[in-house]
């Protein structure tokens, strides 16, 4: 079925002649809003359990973490080749030189085509954006870059740590190396609105972007938001599958027509949920989107400019 929206599986099939799977790794970085650089505490939805495989819970070299992964996937996908995705916490804020060796062990792993990496947009130097830039003459890079919001009030509010303006201006820089880049935001987060949602889109089409990653605010265990949600449940006005399916529509619609969209929703596990518990699989919502923008005649970015 042709999907109304720009798949970031149809990236990698522009950039490679197989099928390619993501494998994620834990470098055992930390964040600058963690250690006192920045600020302390951490984001505050943020519990870096809900987005590390079982796999990567101990930390293993990479080498041994990146042979694991694959060997989840190779069984039903004998052909299959690989990325290797920096995924947890912030993969350019460390030793430069113990963090290079990591990708390099990750590389050199038979079957093994590129890099992703999740990073801050403040913790990407220029001597960082050379070094990447080089390693694309010899396989691919992507980079991601978790922004959650273009409002500096919200940013505050959760203890980013950093601004949108620098934000924007490390994806900016990015581009000029010529390095791919996307972007990540949370939708719903305390105090944003349906308008602020559109206008987190609104500055991200104005920005050399390759890909959006969305996702649903989660409230999970071990958080400062989940402390406070627990002490005041109705301070937070938590949206419901449908609502959150509406507004992903809308957002969809005014996105820019080439962005690849990377996704929808996040699965945390389930003991880490407080809410909203929605108990939905990630396919079935996206399915569920796929139907209704096709049953009303919708498309990615019919909106757009509008």
């Amino acid at each position: 079925m042709q999907k109304p929206y720009r798949d970031f599986s149809e990236y990698f099939s522009a950039h490679f002649p197989y099928k390619v799977q993501k494998i994620s790794l834990n470098a055992g970085c930390t964040c600058p809003n963690r250690d006192g650089s920045t600020g302390t505490g951490g984001c505050t939805y943020c519990n870096n359990r809900s987005f590390s495989p079982e796999y990567t819970a101990r930390l293993k070299p990479i080498g041994e973490q990146m042979q694991e992964g694959m060997a989840f996937f190779a069984h039903k996908y004998p052909q299959m080749r690989y990325l290797a995705y920096f995924q947890s916490y912030t993969n350019t804020y460390g030793d430069r030189q113990a963090l290079q060796a990591m990708y390099a062990a990750a590389l050199a792993q038979p079957g093994v085509v590129g890099l992703v990496l999740g990073t801050r947009p403040d913790c990407m130097d220029e001597e960082w954006l050379r070094y990447f830039a080089d390693l694309r003459e010899r396989t691919h890079v992507f980079i991601e870059y978790g922004v959650e919001s273009t409002l500096d009030r919200t940013l505050r509010r959760v203890n980013r740590g950093h601004t949108f303006s620098q934000a924007a201006e490390s994806i900016r820089r990015t581009s000029e190396h010529g390095l791919p880049c996307g972007a990540h935001l949370i939708i719903g987060l305390p105090g944003e609105s349906r308008d602020d949602f559109l206008h987190h889109i609104d500055e991200l089409n104005n920005l050399p972007i390759t890909s959006i990653k969305l996702h649903q605010l989660q409230i999970l265990r071990g958080t400062i938001m989940g402390r406070d949600y627990m002490k005041d449940p109705a301070a937070f006005g938590l949206m419901t599958a449908d609502d959150y399916l509406e507004i992903a529509v809308d957002l969809l619609r005014h996105m820019r027509p080439d962005l690849y969209v990377d996704r929808f929703v996040s699965q945390s596990p389930p003991d880490l949920i407080l809410a909203p518990r929605w108990s939905i699989k990630n396919y079935i919502f996206t399915n569920k989107l796929v139907n209704t923008m096709l049953n009303r005649g919708y498309r990615q970015g019919d909106l757009y400019g509008k």
